[in-house]
């Protein structure tokens, strides 16, 4: 019952292989250095990307992104067939369109219960001026509705 945004997390295997996967369990953790987090199950099948890879970026999705953000959750299809995107600083995959992107080079993991929870440091970050973010509540997708 807590209103998230939606993020997909992307990266490259050892083979240089694009890796990606939606994630809401995205937060700020300090401004000095620049530390974002994010968690994922230690049975997901791209755990091993993540966990041995050096840099990854986490593309916070736009409100017309909701396709994306399913397709990226969904297991047995191909992720990325069609998908723009462009290679960052040290290769991770940013999605085009999306609200903001975080490069970050992978500095810490801690295994609580049955996730990881990953620490990046932002190594470059963009966003787009004015785009309202995908947000996810309840099972639901949803949009920015200003009060």
């Amino acid at each position: 019952m807590f209103a998230t945004g939606v993020t997909i997390v992307t990266a490259r295997n050892e083979a240089g292989e694009l890796v990606g996967l939606t994630a809401s369990s995205f937060n700020s953790v300090s401004l000095d250095p620049p530390l974002v987090l994010w968690s994922l199950a230690q049975a997901a099948a791209s755990m091993p990307a993540f966990a041995t890879g050096s840099h990854y970026a986490i593309n916070v999705l736009a409100a017309d992104q909701q396709a994306l953000a399913e397709r990226f959750a969904t297991r047995g299809v191909d992720r990325w067939a069609g998908v723009e995107h462009q290679p960052g600083i040290a290769g991770a995959p940013l999605l085009a369109g999306a609200a903001a992107t975080f490069e970050c080079f992978n500095r810490s993991r801690y295994e609580e219960g049955d996730h990881v929870i990953f620490v990046g440091e932002v190594e470059c970050c963009h966003h787009r001026t004015g785009i309202s973010p995908l947000l996810y509540h309840g099972g639901r997708f949803y949009t920015e509705h200003p009060l």
